[in-house]
């Protein structure tokens, strides 16, 4: 207790600087894209009426980010597509192979017959999850899923792909009757209920993963400052020389933990919208 009143007239300032300054401060990448397209981006802001408020920087660090990793997507898919080889495949197609292999196996398991129309989508979306929240690790870089918007809008994503494909396997009113129950008996009771549970579907997966990432950021961060006011100065030192290392860790597992989830839960939706009994 006494340690964390020793440093609580040091937190305002110190919390402005977490919140303000790293909020603030334009990325290279970032800064990048701006001079590139602020000319475009800046008037399309504006005929849709939301007009950034600098004109000449009007792409955020998070949507900078995002951009970046579907560069980096898309020049692995072309080195992949380069070394591609039957008789000596190289690392990076052995790893790709293992990560489809375990996305097609999970999709056989949770979804059953018909699920391989469903692994390009599930793999890129948990590939691009795992990059972005990897990428903060970079120095210079930020972890994009550490934003509320970039994860709802891989909600959005999730939740129109799979009500879709409850449409296409059954149509638009076979679909609305499929969200109706198994009985026409209880189809007023059971039809807000399904729609506000799929509603609730984007709140738990946006929600969950920006959570996980901007906590284990912010936590980082706070306990940088926590720790050097509040302890001696040996043991201050070497918190910080072994904390980083824990933390990546920690980072890493937890960024692997949540795309998996993000794979999981989306194949499970996608395994209701579409099977034959409700």
């Amino acid at each position: 207790m006494a340690c964390f009143q020793a440093v609580i007239p040091l937190l305002p300032k110190e919390r402005d600087t977490i919140r303000w300054t790293d909020m603030e401060h334009q990325l290279w990448f970032t800064a990048i894209l701006n001079n590139l397209l602020h000319g475009v981006v800046t008037p399309l802001l504006v005929k849709i009426g939301r007009a950034p408020s600098d004109p000449a920087h009007p792409i955020p660090n998070y949507v900078a980010m995002e951009v970046l990793v579907i560069l980096l997507m898309m020049v692995g898919v072309v080195l992949l597509r380069m070394g591609l080889s039957v008789e000596s495949p190289g690392k990076f197609q052995q790893v790709m192979e293992v990560a489809v292999k375990f996305i097609q196996d999970m999709c056989e398991e949770i979804i059953g017959h018909g699920s391989s129309r469903y692994v390009a989508m599930l793999g890129t979306l948990g590939i691009f999850i795992v990059l972005c929240n990897l990428l903060g690790l970079l120095p210079t870089l930020q972890t994009p899923t550490g934003h509320i918007q970039v994860t709802l809008g891989c909600a959005v994503a999730v939740f129109l792909y799979y009500n879709f494909q409850g449409v296409r396997q059954h149509g638009v009113f076979g679909y609305l009757k499929h969200l109706c129950g198994p009985m026409l008996a209880i189809a007023i009771v059971m039809f807000p209920i399904e729609i506000i549970g799929n509603l609730g579907r984007l709140l738990s997966l946006s929600v969950r993963l920006y959570a996980n990432m901007m906590v284990g950021d912010l936590l980082e961060k706070v306990f940088g400052v926590l720790v050097p006011a509040a302890f001696p100065q040996f043991i201050a030192v070497t918190v910080a020389i072994l904390a980083p290392p824990v933390f990546m860790v920690l980072h890493i597992f937890v960024s692997f933990l949540q795309a998996y989830i993000f794979m999981l839960l989306p194949a499970v939706y996608i395994s209701l919208a579409v099977s034959e009994e409700h």
